[in-house]
């Protein structure tokens, strides 16, 4: 393996080009997520990056969904690492992120400032920046877990300076820890954006983000929080959790019907609504659901901005239209702390994500 060498804290000296042609560092100002493919060849590890052994992935939900309905999601893994050194699903644009263990911690790290020179060899880590743009080598899926999404295989990613990963908590399983830090963006920014009083419409608030969402919107001080699930089923999760105050059910596809439905059950538009769900077509619902001047937090990788921004325009709303970013200045240390002080939120998703 070989050393002493400087890439760019951002990760462009791994953007690659057409056929193995690789960017230098700023050429061309492609960033990984944006490219169609990386170097993941870790024979070569730069003095700026975090290379890690890696052991599982977390794929994020709605690109989950989408590889089983198309169907053998190891085999589509497989083949999407290998042909963009990332995993990068080409339906949806998402990837996810790992647990892994630190295998070799750069030496310019530290120089850098970078938050990653704190690790040291060993440390089991979950990562906080996206599959996406992560370069990622598997040498076997062992696993798929299609309940928690999760996906058990050997192989190799590295960090850039840039990234962020958090050290997996001793006091709760692995699994269920991936789970949070997989959404762990979601609720600090819903506890930002709620206000004392509010009205609160969580779109798919049975999943992990929506139950962490409304119990966030709940402690944040929500006058009235209205949950949407499709079936009862899906719902359990949030029933049990007790954060929303009426769950309303019904398919978000049907904007008009599901939008009626939750305005009825919180006495009238929302103030804030958040949008989890994992699948397609939900973003009429939203908008319809929120008052002229209302925010709407889009926490979903299947969100259509396009549709969102002409939709809203379309029907004269009003709303401030938030993109759903998965990072928050200490969100994986605030998303822990909110599912251990919630007894039952806990519970749920250490029933959910044990493994």
């Amino acid at each position: 393996m070989r050393g002493h060498m400087r890439g760019d804290r951002f990760g462009t000296h791994r953007v690659m080009e057409g056929d193995d042609v690789k960017r230098s560092s700023g050429a061309g100002g492609t960033l990984p997520q944006a490219a169609w493919r990386l170097n993941n060849d870790f024979d070569s590890v730069y003095d700026d990056e975090l290379l890690l052994e890696v052991e599982r992935l977390n794929i994020d939900s709605a690109s989950f969904v989408q590889m089983e309905q198309a169907g053998d999601v190891a085999a589509q893994i497989l083949e999407t690492v290998k042909a963009r050194g990332k995993q990068h699903n080409r339906v949806t644009g998402s990837g996810g992120m790992l647990l892994g263990r630190v295998a070799r911690v750069g030496s310019a790290l530290a120089e850098l400032g970078s938050p990653l020179a704190a690790l040291t060899k060993g440390d089991r880590v979950a990562t906080l920046v996206s599959l996406t743009l992560t370069p990622l080598r598997i040498d076997r899926i062992v696993s798929v877990d299609e309940k928690r999404h999760q996906v058990v295989c050997a192989g190799q990613a590295v960090l850039f300076a840039s990234g962020m990963a958090a050290k997996m908590p001793a006091d709760l399983p692995e699994s269920v820890a991936l789970a949070a830090f997989d959404v762990a963006g979601a609720a600090p920014q819903v506890a930002r954006m709620t206000t004392p009083g509010a009205r609160v419409l969580i779109l798919g608030c049975g999943g992990k983000s929506g139950l962490l969402c409304s119990a966030a919107a709940k402690r944040a001080g929500a006058g009235r929080i209205v949950g949407v699930e499709r079936d009862e089923a899906s719902a359990a999760g949030a029933r049990r959790l007790g954060a929303c105050d009426d769950i309303v059910l019904g398919n978000a596809a049907d904007a008009i019907g599901v939008a009626t439905a939750a305005m009825k059950a919180a006495g009238g538009e929302f103030d804030l609504a958040v949008s989890c769900v994992n699948v397609p077509d939900a973003e009429m619902a939203a908008i319809l659901a929120t008052r002229d001047g209302g925010t709407i937090y889009f926490f979903s990788m299947s969100t259509s901005f396009t549709k969102a921004a002409l939709g809203a325009e379309g029907i004269s709303r009003d709303v401030t239209m938030v993109v759903g970013n998965g990072y928050a200045p200490n969100h994986a240390a605030q998303t822990l702390e909110l599912l251990g002080s919630d007894a039952t939120l806990k519970q749920i998703f250490l029933e959910r994500f044990t493994t």
